[in-house]
């Protein structure tokens, strides 16, 4: 299928030939017929992606604080790396899309195959969104008119949050589409509307529809206008649909308001303001969120559950549902807006002078017969014969930064599946992969793959990775292997029921690769020990789906993992008993800020300090560890400096975590033979001792691994 997507990096946009994404639960998959290209929000982009990188980095100041931080704690290449992978990022455009439902997901019982819907679907001739974020469309409204309804609801929701009272006068700063619909929708509401904007042929289409509008550029004073309109009162309340980088606007919405006017901000604009504007009247000012209630929040996005009516009236799918309403009965009447519909494959029509043209609303039109297959390739290279053929499932951060780089040049990849098939199939063209896909059953029935490498998000590592040792494949997955002991405890008696030999499993412990580790080992020997580990993790918003126990596990599970890991490694031994800690009154399984000592068959211990509510300056992954009168210290795996040692004092290198030395003894291992890189009992018992460390915050004490 064709999908159109923007490349910050260079500005370019672009259609492009991807998998069609498969339906999953809680979701619908839409053939498009329609979308409505949103001309204020996707110009942005278009230009933000044209700028040089002077002119991105003013654009977005707080990301370069956060980009100079990340210097100082990882250095200056692996930040310069990380910010060019995320511009190479290929964006999807549109949200504004309707079409014809071709395939529902389970859990979903309100819709069935046939029916119309508008959603927030991208400019895709097929696109699977959730059920909440999808609505369907009345027999009597047309394709073109339901593809308003994502961006009415933008407005809509700006008129929600002013909550104006019949007869009460409101200003719309900016007649562009969002402007203009919201306007109708104040006018709907017994409100007297003004509005301003610079362009004549928005503020003809505001007059025919009963807004009094004026063109500040023609010499009308904004706030003197207002203030004569309402007898010197000022208006009960302003919407800003404008985009624009000048205080002067919100400076202006202040002025013409009266004492205790409401300003509710939807579009894009400077927000320096003035105390004494908004003190003096007691003014209130928000920002808009979005078509409303429930947008961001995964719970309601993703999984599909619902705010209750009775609490919130309005959510983002009832705003949805308004909309379509409102077109069904003619009261707002959407087809003057209209400037032009364009063929997919003639986009440039659009973007190509995209501001410039004057036009209110350009619409995508898609045909009715399209390629929906859910792999493509992008590549020719032959497998036959050769040992160590590689498909990956998921195509995220981990796989785009750290193991396509560490994999260049030393791999033959066949496969990539991603979810949605975009960021697949940037990576399959950048890297040289043959085929991208939508459908990871596509690389386990391959039978040249022999290794399948699992990136995915952690909730679907187990189920891939017995999946995968079913059919025969090598498995290698990022940790952690599993997230709850009754998948892992499946996993386990699934791979003692494979026949010999079986395929091997690899989890991504790399810090026991690293070669300042190998020289600890080297070092150490096999004396008692005791090794102490601190990450400064970082904070994570606790929306992240890392936090979510179902999906990522915690950051305990998922991340200290690794430290687990690398202790048993150092020690030579097995966990015998976990303890852990954890911040605050009342922590939980999914508390990023604790402590866990460790018990080990040798006699040796091991503190690993995870916490999140360090400085991003400081290193982030410390090592220290004692034995025999001698003791090393690991630094951020760049410096290693030892103490007590004949013959060694100090190890410098760039940054080294080992992924690289990892991946290329384990292709080495699969294409000639030997031994699996862990020993799977160690792997067993490092991931017991993570649940069992959960075990011990919630029962308060030791707990036997």
């Amino acid at each position: 299928m064709k999908q159109l997507i923007q490349n910050l990096k260079n500005g370019q946009t672009i259609l492009e030939e991807v998998p069609a994404p498969q339906v999953k639960r809680g979701t619908i998959l839409i053939k498009t017929t329609r979308s409505l290209v949103s001309l204020g929000t996707e110009r942005m982009l278009v230009e933000f992606g044209k700028a040089n990188l002077l002119e991105k980095a003013r654009q977005q100041p707080d990301r370069v604080k956060m980009v100079l931080d990340k210097i100082k704690s990882d250095g200056l290449i692996p930040t310069l790396e990380a910010v060019f992978n995320k511009l190479g990022q290929p964006l999807p455009l549109g949200y504004c899309n309707v079409g014809q439902v071709i395939a529902i997901g389970e859990g979903i019982s309100d819709l069935k195959v046939g029916d119309r819907v508008a959603s927030n679907g991208s400019h895709a001739e097929v696109v699977c969104v959730p059920r909440n974020l999808a609505v369907k469309i009345p027999d009597n409204v047309a394709d073109e008119e339901a593809a308003f309804t994502v961006i009415g609801a933008i407005g809509l929701q700006g008129v929600r949050l002013l909550n104006p009272t019949l007869g009460e006068t409101v200003v719309v700063i900016g007649l562009g589409l969002i402007g203009l619909l919201t306007a109708e929708l104040l006018r709907l509401n017994g409100c007297r509307v003004i509005g301003f904007d610079f362009d004549e042929n928005k503020l003809n289409i505001a007059r025919q529809k009963g807004i009094m509008v004026a063109n500040p550029s023609a010499g009308t004073d904004p706030v003197k206008w207002v203030q004569s309109l309402t007898k010197g009162v000022g208006a009960d309340g302003v919407i800003i649909t404008a985009s624009a980088k000048s205080d002067e606007i919100i400076s202006q919405a202040a002025q013409m308001s009266r004492k205790r006017g409401k300003i509710i901000l939807v579009g894009v604009i400077g927000l320096n303001l003035s105390r004494a504007e908004f003190y003096e009247k007691e003014l209130s000012f928000q920002v808009s969120c979005s078509y409303g209630p429930g947008r961001y929040d995964d719970d309601y996005e993703q999984k599909g559950v619902d705010y209750p009516l009775p609490f919130v009236r309005w959510t983002e799918n009832r705003n949805f549902q308004t909309i379509l309403q409102l077109i069904e009965s003619g009261l707002l009447d959407v087809n003057p807006l209209i400037t032009e519909i364009v063929p997919l494959e003639e986009y440039q029509k659009i973007y190509g002078d995209m501001g410039k043209s004057g036009a209110i609303a350009s619409l995508l039109s898609y045909p009715k017969e399209s390629a929906q297959t859910s792999t493509i390739r992008y590549h020719s290279q032959s497998f036959a014969g050769k040992k160590g053929i590689v498909g990956i499932i998921g195509a995220g951060n981990f796989t785009k930064m750290t193991l396509l780089p560490a994999l260049k040049n030393s791999a033959s990849i066949k496969f990539i599946a991603s979810a949605n098939g975009l960021s697949g199939t940037a990576l399959a063209q950048k890297h040289g992969i043959n085929f991208s896909t939508t459908d990871y059953h596509q690389i386990l029935k391959d039978e040249e793959v022999d290794l399948v490498m699992i990136t995915t998000r952690h909730h679907q590592h187990a189920r891939l990775v017995i999946e995968s040792l079913l059919t025969g494949k090598h498995v290698f997955v990022e940790k952690p292997l599993a997230i709850f002991e009754d998948e892992f405890e499946e996993l386990i008696r699934t791979y003692a029921e494979i026949s010999a030999p079986a395929p091997s499993i690899t989890v991504g412990f790399n810090r026991r690769f690293s070669p300042h580790v190998q020289k600890m080992k080297s070092l150490l020997g096999e004396a008692p020990m005791n090794v102490i580990a601190t990450m400064n993790a970082g904070f994570i918003p606790p929306t992240s789906w890392v936090h979510d126990r179902a999906v990522g596990g915690g950051r305990i599970l998922g991340e200290a993992c690794h430290f687990i890991d690398l202790i048993t490694y150092l020690t030579g031994s097995r966990i015998t008993a976990v303890c852990m800690n954890a911040m605050g009154l009342q922590p939980t399984e999914t508390s990023d800020s604790a402590s866990i000592l460790l018990r080990y068959e040798n006699g040796s211990t091991g503190v690993i300090n995870y916490f999140s509510n360090g400085h991003k300056s400081y290193s982030k992954e410390r090592v220290e560890v004692y034995s025999q009168e001698r003791t090393l210290i690991l630094d951020n795996f760049r410096t290693l400096e030892g103490y007590g040692f004949k013959g060694f004092s100090k190890l410098k290198t760039t940054q080294d975590k080992g992924h690289k030395a990892q991946f290329q003894q384990l292709l080495s291992r699969i294409q000639s033979g030997g031994e699996p890189l862990i020993p799977f009992d160690e792997i067993v018992n490092t991931t017991h001792a993570t649940f069992a460390a959960l075990r011990s915050l919630k029962e308060g004490a030791w707990v036997a691994v």
